[in-house]
């Protein structure tokens, strides 16, 4: 292994500057962004579902399951569909249910008829929302999925209990 005073020859141990070399700036590598999209032209009818966010800048007709991801619609989009996703941002039109597991995003040109389940929502100025809005607590959900899981067997159904007393 050659060490240093063998290949320095009696010059300093700074590398020689060509005249192309510049210091490289320090480069940050982030994971990319994986993110299907929708272009302007595309129309889909059927069911979308995955495992990575979806922007939809065309038209959608059916329904879109996204559960874990993001699914935006932008400003030229046009989506007929239910939604289910973690969270959804709305610069066009929508038209059919939005079930969020963390937010909706209204932005102001954009436009969302039907009924809307999340935990955080933002509607901006001039957006349009027609329908009703259900804000549940974080841990609301996972209480209703094991409620209707596991119906207790010694309680008598609500409806029956409501008739047997009367």
């Amino acid at each position: 292994m050659l060490q240093p005073s063998e290949y320095s020859y009696g010059k300093s141990n700074s590398p020689i500057p060509t005249p192309n070399s510049q210091p490289n700036p320090v480069k940050t590598v982030s994971a990319p962004v994986e993110q299907a999209t929708i272009g302007r032209s595309l129309v889909i009818k059927g069911e979308i579902s995955g495992a990575e966010a979806l922007y939809v800048d065309g038209r959608i007709e059916g329904k879109i399951s996204l559960p874990n991801n993001r699914v935006t619609i932008g400003r030229n989009g046009i989506v007929q569909a239910n939604i289910v996703a973690a969270e959804v941002v709305v610069m066009g039109k929508v038209n059919g249910n939005i079930e969020c597991s963390d937010r909706i995003d209204i932005r102001s040109e954009g436009s969302v008829t039907g009924d809307v389940s999340t935990i955080r929502i933002s509607v901006e100025d001039g957006a349009i929302l027609k329908g009703g809005v259900e804000v549940r607590s974080g841990g609301q959900k996972q209480q209703n999925q094991a409620t209707q899981a596991k119906p207790s067997a010694t309680e008598p159904p609500k409806a029956m209990a409501a008739t047997a007393s009367a």
